[in-house]
């Protein structure tokens, strides 16, 4: 690592002690760490845990269908996102799978107490959480991918009973909230790479920008992660398949 992300390292590595969310380690375990930039332009510290998640039996719940979550909103008014505060952060992990999540770095050896970016099985158990905690107000009032919410309504005085009670079962399942990145009391939303309103769903402008700025593939991996981001809005372009026939054939 360079020098600056050495000096970022020990700093999201106090933070992440100071919390509670790691430990020192002698785990015979020990992925490797990097940085990831976000959008902010500041990084992230994030564990490579390819190795363990080739040996992890995989947690088959299914995520659900993002066209399925958007048919629940058709003819809906009024909206609130609700951004879980670390999302996976929130969940402990059982102590004797907690050597498993070790991690090596220049300033020592740690480990998760709480579930950890990267691993296999997280998107799958913290949506199986989600589905038990809003159970009985999924496709009515809410709808949940993995950690983002959405509660809608389709006037105002029933938004005021749906998310309320949405907040309310976060409490008591003591879930919490990061108030600075929730919205609230929308008639228009952004909500997983798409943009919800009375007059339906279309895509966000900012995911159009990214895929017009993308630059020409030059291997077969870059036409992959191209064709994946395009790939996630082919409801929304005519012979989508067709055009792509070239790109997949050269793959």
């Amino acid at each position: 690592m360079a020098p600056t992300e050495l000096k970022e390292l020990k700093v999201q590595l106090q933070e992440l002690l100071d919390k509670g969310y790691i430990r020192p380690s002698i785990s015979p375990w020990g992925a490797p760490v990097l940085f990831v930039k976000k959008k902010d332009g500041s990084v992230r510290l994030c564990i490579d845990y390819r190795e363990l998640n080739k040996l992890t039996i995989k947690n088959r719940y299914p995520l659900p269908r993002i066209d399925d979550l958007f048919d629940q909103l058709q003819g809906e008014k009024v909206f609130s996102k609700i951004d879980l505060r670390s999302g996976y952060h929130q969940l402990k992990i059982k102590e004797g799978d907690i050597p498993k999540t070790a991690f090596r770095t220049r300033y020592g050896h740690y480990e998760f107490l709480v579930m950890s970016f990267g691993l296999t099985n997280a998107p799958a158990t913290f949506m199986e959480l989600m589905n038990r905690v809003f159970h009985d107000m999924l496709d009515t009032s809410v709808i949940v991918f993995i950690d983002d919410i959405l509660v809608y309504s389709k006037d105002k005085e029933t938004h005021i009973k749906n998310l309320n009670a949405a907040l309310q079962r976060l409490r008591k399942e003591k879930l919490y909230a990061k108030f600075t990145k929730c919205e609230f009391w929308l008639s228009e939303v952004a909500f997983l790479g798409h943009v919800v309103s009375i007059e339906g769903i279309k895509v966000d402008p900012s995911k159009i920008e990214a895929i017009v700025k993308w630059e020409a593939p030059k291997n077969v991996s870059e036409i992959r992660s191209f064709l994946g981001l395009a790939g996630y809005y082919r409801k929304f372009m005519e012979d989508y398949s067709l055009d792509c026939r070239t790109s997949h054939q050269s793959d």
